[in-house]
């Protein structure tokens, strides 16, 4: 690097005008990506500040990625700094960050593993390293890093938060480090463990807020055209299962039951054997198949919890599209090669693609415009970083597309997308709690890890009978479109019909008029034309909660041993015979009703 190189910071410059057109290296060949606006802000506030530490929190897909290796390019080319090391969540992440890296003059080795010492090869300037490789040996990773004057680049920083060990390791091989730059998509965690190198401002109740230097949200992404718009396809439907005392349980996604009642009946949706699921997996090839009119390459992705329901899903697509689908599983070493395939190789044609855990975060597969979450995930960490997939804008105009279950924990993730959220930590912990936090996490992946087998262990013990599915509604920006509709009906086929290249306000637009068209197709089907409802008719009871199921149910119990002389439990008895289910305390809301429709006509005069 010589002293005219255009990213040479000299005394007495403005960080305005050091800021090159280029990535230092490239620039002569006009090679390198222009610079988004936010992305001259942040690094303009960096060079002005000059911290040891930075933290810069950017939506998926606004260009975290460009920012901090043109910021790396430019401590390279002013000699603040001169060896680059990139730390990132997954080993197929490492040579996403080496190739990116590559392209604005900075070479670093993704092939760095702890045997290989302190060389890493003298023509690169760095290296591409996991969290959890630097866990496993961090004095060597500090010896590495004190060879030289460093730059860390912490991908995705939360996971430094995932295991008490794993924060440690970090601190002590980054603590020297001369430069640090954190970078996150979601600057909070499930959890309140502590996020290495990040600052946290105390409040008035004894908990804790992290401080981002720099932040730039999802929704002023979306007004700047650089992130697609979200739509969210919500479907629900009747289920039923066994539970392990052998009880037969139906409800329907979208009641109010309680949390164990609505997870067994969100883990029947996912069941690949199950009617709704494939109902799903048609609709979402249905919209596919519209977006990619406007968008020819467009692709969808599948998110699976577990390797069986992935394969099976994947299964499935093939026979409803008659064409391959690239099917990607943690444990593959062939993941990253795949990936890549798919997004811009030899597969980039390809339709679908079915995935467990993996693509859900950093992964960049920018024609990904439907997505299906059939995930029993619900933290916000996982859930937005699986939409964070979809965001991603080609060019302006592209809207993506998630099809979700109704449940309660997604519908309010899909309703706050644009929500900023903080890493809020609680007051002070014992070293003992600390401890049993980490436990607690490390026991979650390995959970994770063993989900297939906890998945036939659990066949004992549950077995989902039947499943069904409808379009419920649409959510975009905060607000529901549309209501109850049979899959394949004409309502559902107005939602899933919209073009694939819309303005936001476009969308809005569109979903409002397609509301209204499917609220006067239900006004006439009831003879209400003059006076037609905003929405359509929904199934009976959802619009009450299983406290007032159970409140009403036990008052018409008390009406009819009024009148026939019975017991209030010989009636609870007859009616579990007649309509099925457990006891009315582990009952759902359509069992309930079930009781409460038979009661009634037992009462009428």
């Amino acid at each position: 690097m010589t002293d005219s190189d255009p990213g040479l910071h000299l005394p007495g410059t403005s960080a305005a005008e050091h800021l090159p057109p280029a990535y230092p290296e490239r620039a002569a060949h006009g090679t390198a990506p222009r610079l988004r606006a936010w992305q001259e802000e942040a690094i303009r506030l960096y060079l002005d500040e000059n911290p040891r530490d930075f933290l810069a929190s950017a939506t998926p897909g606004a260009g975290k990625t460009t920012f901090a290796l043109r910021l790396a390019a430019i401590l390279r080319s002013n000699r603040t700094v001169s060896q680059i090391i990139v730390v990132a969540p997954t080993e197929h992440l490492k040579t996403q960050w080496a190739d990116a890296a590559a392209r604005a003059g900075i070479r670093l080795n993704p092939n760095y593993s702890n045997g290989d010492g302190l060389g890493y090869g003298r023509h690169f300037h760095g290296v591409a390293v996991t969290y959890a490789q630097i866990a496993m040996k961090p004095v060597q990773h500090r010896l590495l890093t004190e060879s030289a004057d460093t730059l860390v680049i912490l991908d995705e920083v939360h996971h430094g938060g995932d295991a008490l060990s794993w924060g440690d390791a970090i601190r002590e091989a980054y603590g020297s480090a001369k430069r640090r730059l954190s970078l996150t998509g979601t600057p909070f965690r499930s959890d309140d463990a502590p996020i290495p190198f990040v600052q946290y401002a105390p409040q008035g109740d004894g908990s804790r807020v992290s401080l981002t230097d720099y932040d730039y949200g999802y929704g002023r992404a979306l007004a700047d055209g650089i992130v697609r718009p979200v739509i969210f396809m919500v479907y629900a439907g009747k289920m039923r299962w066994q539970t392990s005392a052998g009880e037969e349980m139906e409800a329907a996604l979208g009641e109010g039951n309680t949390k164990d009642i609505t997870s067994q009946a969100w883990r029947t949706a996912l069941d690949p054997s199950g009617e709704w699921i494939a109902k799903v997996l048609r609709a979402a090839d249905r919209r596919l198949s519209e977006v990619r009119q406007q968008i020819p390459d467009a692709g969808g992705l599948v998110i699976a919890t577990d390797h069986a329901a992935a394969k099976s899903y994947a299964k499935q697509l093939r026979e409803i599209t008659g064409e391959e689908v690239a099917l990607i599983l943690s444990d593959d070493s062939t993941a990253s090669e795949q990936i890549d395939e798919f997004s811009m190789g030899a597969k980039k044609t390809l339709r679908w693609m079915v995935a467990v855990r993996m693509v859900s975060e950093g992964v960049d597969v920018p024609r990904l415009a439907v997505g299906v979450y059939a995930t029993s995930s619900s933290t916000p960490l996982f859930f937005a970083q699986a939409i964070g997939r979809f965001v991603r804008s080609r060019r302006r105009g592209e809207v993506a597309s998630v099809f979700i279950p109704n449940v309660p924990a997604l519908m309010q993730l899909a309703a706050e997308l644009e929500k900023e959220r903080n890493h809020v930590l609680e007051g002070p912990k014992s070293a003992e709690e600390m401890w049993d936090a980490e436990a607690a996490l490390m026991a979650e992946a390995e959970r994770e890890d063993r989900a297939s087998n906890e998945l036939e262990e659990a066949e004992f013990k549950y077995q989902a009978l039947a499943s069904d599915a409808h379009f419920d509604r649409a959510v975009f920006d905060g607000a529901e479109f549309g209501g109850y509709a049979e899959v394949e009906s004409e309502e559902e086929l107005d939602f899933l019909g919209f073009p694939g290249l819309l303005e936001p306000q476009e969308v809005k637009a569109l979903l409002q008029q397609r509301q209204a068209r499917q609220a006067r197709r239900s006004a006439t089907r009831q003879g209400l034309l003059e006076h037609p409802p905003e929405r359509a008719e929904a199934p009976e009871a959802l619009h009450r909660t299983l406290g007032e199921q159970r409140k009403l149910l036990n008052s018409l119990v008390g009406m009819y041993s009024k009148v026939s002389g019975e017991p209030h439990k010989d009636i609870h008895t007859e009616l579990r015979r007649v309509c099925g289910g457990p006891a009315v305390a582990q009952a759902s809301v359509t069992q309930l009703q079930k009781r409460i429709d038979l009661l009634r006509r037992r009462l009428r005069p």
